[in-house]
């Protein structure tokens, strides 16, 4: 038996639109359309926007498209007008909240563009005098959309994106690295336990320690800014394959001529359109320059936190500013929040990677679908990562200080830090036994040698004074 299905009357609050599928309800004052509102149905998943970046690029390629198409003769002054003012109004920070979709969406972000495409059209057409919804001037598909397709859009967008907030992300670890250094320099001289294995090793610089962070800091910057290199070859002008179907023959060079100028990025079109629109391989890179990036700081965070430890019963060589109470129960409890905090975005980033990974191999013939959550964990590394980087510089390392009486304290308490020292004089054997017995009697190297006359007393001196030992070469 056929049922009858009833919809409520439409309101003063909703319009009608159709597209391909049919009539769709939208709220009447919304500047998306009728695919947006599909989408808006289809995935309620996250409640997670798309970033102001990836915003701001989408729209950058539109407007790049209308004067590339109206270069071209293809799109009319006044509809190249209406829509570059379009533009330029997101592109001020207006309007963000009419971009709806769901970060996790239809393959490929279609209906993310369109979203883009219709709120573009809608305020084009409104400045041309028309209202939501009538596409009387300014059709989304037909004029905005112009000599384009959802995926060479999409991976164009990711790329300006992507460039934009790893640009922030390098400059933030360039700054950790020079904040670093600052204090490997500022305790150059200050001699402490080194450790392997977590044990005692040999003495060790606090400049030298630190010197060796802000090295791995810098050289994780440098691998970023190697991998941006290829997030400037853009795909744009591929429509819907790689063939270039709809574009005028220099529509691509067009738009990566106004892109380069307004991002200040060396774009260009990529040299093999259907490479640009099969491959996510510029995404995985950029992912694995955050992921390794995150390795390194996560482990120096990981070194800050053993260090701060105690302050009493751990290591406590160094202290960092108290940010908050460490503690609901234990008054003048101070954790290392900072550093902790650090240390979860790190691994936020590590995931993300594997999100990418994931999406990038699943393509498939001349497109990746999975671009949305290829976008999504970019995005969000480069943003959450630049933000813990710059906290961890100014409210941790900028205020690092270093407890020399408890760096002398540790030194002078373990024998296995100085004997390495009299191995090439006295023997590894012979050195051992003194640093076993030392250990044993709790006592310092310096006194059981010297009772055993393993050397003379100035001598001994001089080859077990640690601060040399931190130099390299044999004690003399």
């Amino acid at each position: 038996m056929a049922t009858t299905t009833t919809r409520e009357p439409i309101t003063t609050t909703d319009r009608i639109e159709k597209d391909t599928l049919g009539e769709v309800r939208v709220p009447a004052e919304a500047l998306w359309g009728a695919q947006t509102q599909r989408a808006i149905e289809n995935y309620p998943i996250s409640g997670y926007r798309a970033f102001p970046a990836f915003i701001r690029a989408i729209v950058s390629v539109k407007k790049a498209a209308a004067l590339a198409n109206a270069e071209a003769g293809r799109l009319s002054t006044e509809r190249r007008d209406a829509i570059v003012w379009a533009c330029d109004e997101i592109l001020g920070g207006k309007h963000h909240d009419q971009f709806v979709i769901d970060v996790f969406q239809a393959g490929a972000g279609v209906s993310f563009h369109m979203n883009s495409n219709e709120v573009i059209a809608n305020l084009g057409d409104r400045k041309l005098g028309g209202a939501p919804g009538t596409y009387t001037k300014v059709n989304a598909n037909d004029h905005v959309n112009m000599a384009q397709s959802t995926n060479d859009v999409t991976p164009t967008a990711m790329r300006l994106a992507h460039l934009e907030l790893t640009k922030a992300l390098a400059a933030e670890l360039d700054l950790l690295a020079t904040a670093i250094d600052a204090k490997a320099q500022e305790f150059r001289d200050v001699v402490k336990p080194g450790r392997t294995h977590l044990q005692d090793a040999v003495p060790v610089t606090f400049g030298q320690e630190l010197g060796g962070w802000a090295a791995r800091v810098r050289s994780a910057a440098a691998r970023l800014r190697a991998g941006r290199q290829e997030l400037c070859e853009l795909g744009i002008g591929g429509t819907a394959a790689g063939t270039g179907l709809n574009a005028d023959p220099k529509f691509r060079e067009r738009v990566c001529r106004h892109l380069a100028q307004w991002y200040g990025e060396p774009i260009v079109p990529a040299a093999d359109l259907f490479q640009a629109m099969q491959s996510m391989a510029p995404f995985v890179r950029i992912s694995s320059g955050m992921r390794t990036a995150a390795i390194e700081i996560t482990q120096i965070c990981n070194d800050i936190r053993l260090l701060v430890s105690g302050p009493r019963t751990g290591f406590g060589e160094i202290s960092i500013p108290a940010v908050q109470p460490g503690s609901s129960i234990m008054p003048g409890k101070v954790n290392p929040a900072i550093v902790e905090m650090v240390n979860q975005v790190c691994f936020q980033v590590i995931g993300n990677d594997t999100a990418v990974m994931l999406g990038a191999q699943a393509g498939q013939l001349e497109l990746n679908v999975m671009m949305p959550g290829i976008n999504y964990a970019i995005c969000l590394s480069a943003t959450i990562f630049t933000n813990a980087t710059r906290q961890l510089r100014t409210r941790a390392i900028d205020g690092m200080r270093v407890d020399r009486d408890r760096a002398q304290e540790l030194l002078d308490a373990s024998p296995p830090l100085l004997v390495t020292a009299l191995s090439p004089h006295i023997g590894y054997a012979k050195a051992a036994a003194l640093a076993k017995r030392a250990l044993a009697e709790r006592r310092s190297l310096f006194d059981v040698a010297l009772e055993e006359k393993v050397m003379p007393e100035a001598d001994l001196r001089r080859v077990l004074d640690p601060l040399p030992m931190t130099h390299g070469g044999v004690m003399e």
